[in-house]
């Protein structure tokens, strides 16, 4: 494979990594676990109209509840062994004897919630979308999918109405909407209701089930509650810190928050929650809040003995949760950075390697509290225009230094060796790589939804091929440093023109090393991207900028007075030292999208900006590449001084 392949095959790599949000597999039981709790939250929500003070009210409602109970009973007993099963089972019969026994709705109620969370604690199920769907759509989606039978406001008035037995549900009914959550509308979307006209809509993807459920969920609210309670929301940090990730949003109930808030402030922020969910979950704690579930998960998995899905939990709560906050955090408190990334690969290691549940459990323990503190500094600096110049400042210049000092070093090749038609290729790719890494920005902010995986994916790919690369390119320059093997490569090749194979191995080597870094510095922008703090990133980048700028100038002067064997030998060991650092990242990248293992060697300090990452993978890589590079540079000087 020559080099201009491997760039080929490099580009290739960075365009080819999946952008979906990673998959967590499906856990044994799941749908019968699904279907069990829709069948309790229906219990809890319909039960006060079956019986009233220890009398039954209404025959058919009671019988459907004694139906119902039972076949709850039966799809628990029918779910994969685990240590919970056994006292769920015995949860089941306590709630088929309550309601044989003509108990209270409070507590059948309370019964059928508890049973409920057990249930999903034991053998978890999606409580929420990996992303909010896009609710523009949900009103035509609504018009075409249930308008017909629910009417187009939701009253239950729709055309086909009339002739259903029992009628379509009625969702401005606030009494009953007050005790349904998102979560179980969408379960009853996505599984229908035996008995009844209401089918399942699995047919439609399940963004587009989530969007539905999000429409009827709001049609018991007005518009003017939701106003109210956006300014309750802004109010309070505490509420938006326990409510704004879309798993609280799509399980909290309006009943929930009325024995919370009070019947004063809760009905306007359940307003808020159904017709505003974008608002409510665009705040910090959302991804936050999703890493301490994945984390809790986890835990439940590893002791359930699913340990395979214990490792996808644990890794998701950095990739779904976690890692978008990186930069941030970084800027704000790096050191605390650092402790919680080290305690993530620790807790999937003692998962990966089959420790006991306790000490998994306390190394959850520990990697949650870590999150909390986490929570705490960037509620404190969100905003701060210092904080936030400083870290776009320091991100620029960190990503940038890396691809300037390859760029520069080329350029500075081609003007010794005479040749300057070939800078040109050079600058193509840095700008071509410039327009394609905020392309690509562009379609994974606007387009589609880019993981954490696909981020981390990217980014490693990216690395080891650029270290590859370079550690080629490091290792011929060296080569011809020594002493005479410049002039005979000038006497063999000046009178040739660049060849075409050649001219684009340069503009793809530039292409490479500045998309790489372009890629991830618009990751990290977007992530630090706020109303309140553009201004305080864009006056950082543009600093970052002149200051790049300025290096780049002193380099390209200094490098014309450096005799041509020295600017050979010094680039050559630049762009190794260079190759080990982005080895080091690519392997770091790759383990914390989950493809490569983690072993903690505790003892190696994390230097991120020099590719060292606690861990035997990354460093085994280095030392490595270190090694191979020490043989090629060995190999050089032997040819010229046998």
């Amino acid at each position: 494979m020559n080099r201009f392949t491997l760039i080929i095959v490099g580009i290739a790599l960075l365009f080819s990594v999946g952008t979906g949000a990673s998959a967590l597999a499906a856990a044994p039981g799941q749908a019968d676990a699904a279907i069990a709790w829709r069948l309790l939250d229906y219990i809890a929500v319909d039960y006060p109209g079956a019986v009233s003070d220890g009398a039954v009210i209404n025959r058919g409602e009671y019988d459907e509840m004694l139906e119902f109970s039972q076949s709850a009973s039966e799809r628990i007993a029918g779910l994969p062994a685990t240590g919970a099963k056994a006292d769920l089972v015995r949860l089941a019969n306590q709630l088929q004897r309550a309601i044989a026994d003509r108990a209270s709705a409070e507590v059948v109620g309370a019964h059928a919630r508890a049973l409920g969370r057990e249930v999903l604690l034991a053998y978890p199920v999606p409580l929420a979308p990996s992303a909010l769907p896009d609710l523009s759509q949900s009103a035509a989606l609504y018009a075409d999918q249930c308008a017909s039978c629910h009417g187009p406001t939701g009253d239950g008035d729709g055309p086909v109405a009339a002739g259903l037995d029992p009628p379509p549900a009625v969702f401005t009914d606030l009494v009953r909407a007050q005790e349904r959550s998102v979560f179980s509308l969408y379960q009853v979307i996505n599984q229908g209701v035996d008995g009844t006209a209401m089918g399942s809509f699995a047919h439609l993807d399940s963004s587009a089930q989530w969007a539905l459920a999000f429409r009827v969920s709001a049609f018991a609210f007005s518009d003017a509650d939701a106003r109210r309670g956006e300014l309750i929301w802004n109010a309070e940090p505490d509420l938006r810190r326990r409510l704004s990730t879309l798993e609280a949003l799509t399980q909290i109930t309006p009943a929930q928050l009325n024995r919370e808030l009070g019947a004063e402030r809760a009905p306007a922020l359940a307003a808020f929650l159904r017709q505003m969910p974008g608002r409510a979950t665009a705040s910090r704690a959302a991804g936050l809040d999703v890493a301490r579930a994945r984390v809790r998960e986890s835990v439940s998995a590893y002791q359930n003995g699913d340990r395979d899905r214990a490792v996808d939990l644990a890794l998701s709560a950095y990739l779904d949760g976690f890692e978008p906050f990186e930069p941030a955090l970084a800027m704000r408190d790096a050191e605390l950075l650092a402790q919680i990334e080290r305690s993530m690969g620790a807790l999937r290691a003692a998962i990966g390697r089959g420790a006991p549940t306790s000490e998994v459990q306390i190394q959850a323990d520990e990697l949650s509290g870590l999150i909390d503190q986490a929570d705490g500094v960037l509620e404190q600096g969100a905003g701060d225009w210092m904080s936030s110049f400083v870290g776009s400042l320091t991100i620029l210049l960190r990503e940038g230094l890396e691809a300037l000092l390859i760029v520069v070093a080329m350029v500075a090749f081609l003007r010794k060796a005479g040749r300057p038609e070939g800078i040109r290729y050079v600058h193509a790719g840095w700008v071509t790589a410039l327009v394609v890494g905020t392309a690509t920005w562009f379609v994974a902010t606007e387009l589609i939804a880019v993981s954490g995986a696909s981020r981390e994916l990217t980014e490693g790919f990216g690395s080891l091929l650029a270290a590859v690369v370079l550690v080629s390119v490091g290792i011929w320059m060296h080569g011809k440093s020594q002493a005479g093997e410049w002039q005979r490569y000038i006497q063999k090749t000046m009178s040739e023109a660049l060849s075409r194979g050649s001219s684009w191995f340069l503009f793809g080597l530039a292409f490479l090393v500045v998309y790489r870094e372009v890629f991830e510095t618009i990751l990290f922008f977007a992530a630090l991207w706020t109303e309140q703090n553009g201004a305080a990133i864009l006056a950082g980048a543009g600093a970052a900028i002149l200051l790049l700028a300025a290096v780049a100038w002193a380099m390209l002067r200094y490098s014309r007075e450096l005799p041509v064997g020295k600017l050979f030998n010094y680039s050559a060991v630049l762009i190794a030292i260079l190759a080990v650092i982005l080895i080091g990242k690519g392997v770091a990248g790759l383990q914390e999208a989950g493809m490569v293992g983690i072993t903690p060697w505790p003892f190696v300090p994390r230097i991120a900006m020099l590719g060292v990452f606690p861990a035997l993978q990354p460093v085994a890589a280095q030392f490595l590449l270190m090694g191979i590079i020490a043989y090629g540079f060995w190999r050089n000087v032997r040819r010229v001084n046998p």
